[in-house]
């Protein structure tokens, strides 16, 4: 199978079940922004690939499974409305995220000031994987037809990337910068 296919040269894609649509549409945006979160969380990832403390390996396996899941909500919003969705995002999706969230804040120390992301280059990578979600999260919201699911998801996984960049800075050393007041 070719990589290119030339369909799209014109400024059109196609949606699951073939659908063409301009790539200008909110629903391109929105399914292309969870496909640019999931690149920046494994950009992420990547930063931890040699460490081998058993709290990081946590988190690798915790983000392998989240990085599927968001793959299948990028495949929800290119679902055109009135479609069945092969892959149905639950309530113990979120949840799971909710688990996480709890369980790795609960190491933190409590927030005082705000924070500056920064810190270890993958607690950095992880806030800027955080403001690409939001942006999906926005994208999102835009379409009349989303799930309310799929938002409640990317609602939560932005929380979790805040709460595991402050978490990974945590467990590999790094000083969390918080905002100096004027």
């Amino acid at each position: 199978m070719k990589i290119y296919t030339k369909t799209g040269d014109k400024g059109m894609t196609s949606l699951v079940y073939g659908t063409r649509i301009p790539k200008n549409d909110l629903r391109v945006e929105a399914y292309g922004t969870c496909d640019e979160a999931n690149s920046a969380i494994g950009l992420a990832l990547s930063f931890l690939v040699n460490e081998q403390k058993s709290e990081i390996i946590e988190v690798k396996k915790a983000f392998h499974h989240i990085q599927t899941v968001l793959f299948h909500v990028g495949a929800e919003l290119a679902t055109p409305e009135g479609k069945e969705v092969k892959w149905k995002l639950s309530e113990e999706d979120i949840k799971d995220l909710e688990k996480l969230i709890d369980r790795w804040d609960e190491k933190l120390p409590q927030l005082k000031n705000f924070i500056l992301p920064g810190g270890h280059p993958a607690g950095a990578a992880f806030h800027s994987a955080r403001t690409v979600v939001r942006r999906a999260e926005r994208c999102a919201v835009s379409i009349d037809s989303a799930n309310p699911l799929v938002l409640s998801y990317l609602n939560r996984l932005s929380d979790l990337l805040f709460v595991v960049a402050r978490y990974v800075n945590l467990k590999l050393g790094a000083m969390e910068l918080t905002l100096h007041e004027n």
